[in-house]
């Protein structure tokens, strides 16, 4: 009875401080969240319900930050329509977050691979596996956008929860040399990272659930983010008629699929029509869909 009644008072009232209690150096990625005190003693339902209602939080932090983020758009837009790249550039999670989301460009808006590329600490072996200590390099960070042969015209995407990952900091220092546009998606707003870019995105995530794990609400603000940015920059490229990408790679089952499906809805054609200038494009979208306007016959919406 008395474990019971101490495991009550716990989850009620928390081990610590009333408030949210910082690690020594101060950072905000650090400090120990007072609600998750008791993590250890709380049900399968009360962890997962003290974690979507955490996630809320970083939801809410991003809308906050909207409008550097659409600084971030005009920026990106006007480098890549102007034939410069975007490099992501992270270590962990961060660094897994931007190859998943330069990744993701190709097959859905049509861009080349070298256009929007993801560059993570140790390499692509740290997309599986820890790499120890890549993070802590700033000179390698420096070196991968070197080789890339990174230029005035880029814009260079700095990518760290804490905003302190040297490997990080050398990309970004590496971007600033040669005159590269640079962004930062960080969760601190007077990290190091924050304060070296042109313009810096900072939701304030606050603590996380297990204390310093930002692949939590720090990383799911990072994902968002990204996801945000690149759909909002290829709206802006024109890679979307409407709501629908006209760029796509049919490349499979599916997306042959979706093709059709897109240029019956914006041309007004049946399934036949639209799978017969489909194939005379080689599955081109975008070109079927000028085919078709060309013709006359019909007004694209």
């Amino acid at each position: 009875m008395l474990a019971v009644l101490l495991r009550a008072e716990r989850l009620q009232f928390g081990r610590g401080s009333p408030k949210r209690r910082a690690m020594a150096d101060g950072r905000p990625t650090e400090a120990a969240l007072e609600r998750s005190d008791a993590l250890d003693d709380m049900d399968s339902l009360e962890i997962l319900r003290l974690i979507h209602s955490e996630d809320q939080v970083a939801h809410v932090a991003v809308g906050e930050v909207l409008p550097r983020m659409a600084e971030a758009v005009e920026i990106l837009t006007c480098a890549l329509s102007g034939g410069g790249r975007w490099f992501n550039v992270g270590a962990g999670t961060s660094g897994r977050l931007g190859v998943l989301d330069a990744s993701e460009i190709p097959p859905t808006y049509g861009l080349s691979p070298r256009i929007v590329q993801g560059v993570i600490a140790g390499g692509d072996r740290a997309l599986r596996n820890a790499v120890e200590n890549a993070e802590d390099d700033a000179q390698a960070g420096s070196l991968e956008l070197q080789e890339r042969g990174l230029t005035l015209g880029d814009v260079v995407v700095g990518i760290s929860a804490s905003g302190t990952t040297p490997f990080v900091l050398g990309a970004i220092e590496a971007a600033t040399e040669v005159g590269a546009r640079t962004i930062a998606i960080t969760c601190d707003p007077t990290s190091p990272l924050a304060e070296s870019v042109e313009i810096s995105i900072a939701p304030l995530v606050g603590a996380e659930v297990v204390t310093g794990s930002t692949r939590m609400k720090g990383g799911l603000a990072q994902k968002m983010i990204l996801s945000a940015l690149s759909t909002s920059v290829m709206v802006r490229m024109g890679r979307v008629r409407g709501n629908h990408m006209t760029h796509i790679s049919a490349a499979s089952s599916k997306l042959r699929g979706r093709a059709v499906r897109i240029v019956m809805e914006l041309a007004k054609v049946d399934r036949t029509r639209a799978r017969d200038v489909l194939r005379s494009t080689e599955g081109s979208v975008e070109l079927a869909l000028e085919l078709l306007e060309s013709e006359g016959r019909i007004e694209l919406t």
